[in-house]
């Protein structure tokens, strides 16, 4: 399968930021056929909210270690 036809949840966020890069290229260079053009975006759209998605969860993530973190401490005063 073609990293452009990956379903949106097997791609690592790595690969969907290349993907997404390489599609604003095409797009923005004018190599996107008009016919091609609402499937490239549909697709620029999947990825960017995918992105966002796993930002949020990073973010969550990571506040919940950070917390987890500063327990003991404020269990020590």
């Amino acid at each position: 399968m073609e990293q452009n036809q990956q379903d949106i949840s097997e791609i690592r966020y790595g690969d969907a930021m290349a993907e997404l890069e390489g599609l604003l290229d095409e797009i923005d260079g004018n190599e996107v056929d008009l016919d091609e053009l609402a499937i490239k975006v549909e697709r620029a759209s999947q990825l960017i909210n995918m992105c966002r998605g796993k930002i949020e969860q990073t973010e969550m993530q990571v506040k919940a270690i950070i917390e987890g973190l500063a327990e003991p401490d404020a269990e020590r005063e």
